[in-house]
């Protein structure tokens, strides 16, 4: 289910830089992940596999999210990153994310697309 919300909150000030540019998307997307009632398991949990930005959790279903912040859509949408390779490179760390932290349980893979002025949360992406 995709979920897109404006806010005035998500505009980036400034030129700032590629890597702070991807944190300050991540709070933003974590803000609105507590805002429905999430709870945040890990930030940045990286293993052998790569890195989660985000592993969440609500109502038994833990949730790995891939954020993806762009400050226009010249070179498309944010979400269009997250192409084959990165989606397998997800699905792998979040193997080792779950026999790491012994869950088990349903999962979901979302993707957040945060772009000036709104955010998207593709819910159940790959």
């Amino acid at each position: 289910m995709a979920r897109t919300t404006a806010d005035e909150s998500t505009s980036a000030s400034g030129s700032a830089g590629h890597l702070a540019l991807g944190r300050w998307g991540e709070r933003v997307a974590e803000r609105y992940y507590r805002r429905d009632g999430y709870r945040v398991l890990a930030r940045n949990w990286r293993c052998g596999s790569g890195e989660i930005d985000l592993i969440l959790e609500r109502s038994g279903t833990v949730v790995f999210c891939e954020v993806k912040t762009r400050t226009s859509e010249a070179f498309g949408h944010p979400a269009e990153a997250v192409d084959q390779r990165r989606q397998g490179r997800l699905r792998q760390a979040a193997v080792e994310w779950i026999k790491a932290d012994g869950r088990s349980g349903s999962i979901r893979f979302d993707v957040v697309a945060v772009l000036p002025g709104r955010v998207e949360r593709l819910e159940g992406a790959f």
